[in-house]
């Protein structure tokens, strides 16, 4: 139930959106969060930094909260550390704009899992592909979520050996999304979201693990979530992405050229593998096999400049970081 705000005291958890220029997906999202079937009063908070596109009216019209920040003072944990300072739940739980609850249930089941031991400070659930999505995206989405397993489960630090050495551990250890997540408030009062330009969540995960807690899988708390990015935004967000975790967890995803093109290749071949187990042959298929095998190409050569940041001209940097871009915009 939607809680009201007279019974404050009550709020379980709070549901935490930054938005800007949401569009009419906004109104889906809103909507599935107000239907949501829990069986605790819940608030939801929108922060939105500058919409243009009637963002602020389609919250306000459907009776949730909305406050403002400023574009050039958002911050992907920055914003949301604000929102949760003034929420009011015990849990905190964080979707974007374009990130849809699956079913009436997503609510209670990522709390749920949040519960499910004292020592869990957050828990993440999966994200399927929008029914119009390219069909790689669905494989690639289940394909990945599918690593976690079909049951709740609670991961902690158990290895500190392998954990020094072993960088699949660690990026199993720290993977979560504030696409989809729960983080319990005295965990959080511990542990903020850092103020980072990328991958605040999984910054923070990371922090949490080698603090001592533990982190849930919530298979059951869906969401339709995904992007079917072009060639440009496909190597800016695989930049953003292999410079962040090249900065704050020293990996690199593409140590030379060679190693870049080897992946996007493999990848190339996975793609159409996938492709004509859909079905698609002749034309059809050499057409999306080769346009697929351009955006694994954009992504490979995204990492590999994502790998080497440190080297490269400032001028290119701003040119090829999506984040950076959104950011000076205030857009999230």
């Amino acid at each position: 139930m939607h809680a009201d705000p007279s019974s404050a005291r009550s709020v379980r958890a709070s549901v935490l959106i930054p938005v800007k220029n949401g569009g009419e997906l906004l109104g889906e999202v809103l909507d599935a969060v107000l239907a949501q079937q829990a069986p605790w009063p819940f608030e939801v908070i929108v922060m939105d930094s500058g919409s243009t596109d009637g963002s602020v009216q389609a919250v306000r019209e459907r009776g949730i909260r909305v406050e403002t920040v400023a574009p050039s003072e958002f911050g992907h944990g920055r914003t949301r550390n604000r929102m949760a300072a003034m929420a009011l739940g015990d849990f905190l739980v964080f979707i974007t704009q374009d990130a849809k609850p699956a079913g009436p249930h997503w609510l209670a089941a990522i709390v749920s899992a949040c519960e499910a031991e004292p020592s869990v400070a957050g828990a993440f659930g999966p994200h399927l592909a929008y029914p119009r999505a390219r069909h790689v995206t669905h494989r690639e989405l289940a394909q990945h979520f599918a690593g976690f397993g079909s049951n709740l489960s609670v991961v902690r630090l158990e290895d500190p050996e392998r954990f020094a050495v072993d960088p699949g551990y660690r990026q199993f250890l720290h993977y979560f999304s504030n696409n989809n997540s729960c983080i319990r408030r005295e965990a959080w009062e511990r542990v903020p979201l850092p103020d980072v330009m990328f991958a605040e969540d999984q910054t923070w995960a990371l922090r949490a693990i080698e603090a001592g807690y533990a982190k849930a899988f919530a298979p059951d708390a869906v969401v339709y979530h995904s992007h079917d990015f072009g060639i440009w935004e496909t190597l800016q967000r695989n930049f953003d992405e292999a410079r962040s975790f090249n900065i704050y967890f020293g990996y690199r995803l593409q140590g030379s050229l060679w190693s870049a093109l080897t992946s996007g290749g493999y990848l190339a071949k996975r793609d159409l593998d996938w492709l004509h187990e859909a079905g698609l042959h002749g034309w059809r298929l050499i057409k999306n096999a080769a346009y697929m095998a351009v955006i694994e190409c954009a992504r490979v050569i995204g990492q590999f400049l994502g790998t080497h940041h440190a080297s490269l001209p400032k001028p290119l940097l701003r040119m090829v970081s999506r984040d950076q871009r959104l950011q000076r915009k205030g857009l999230e």
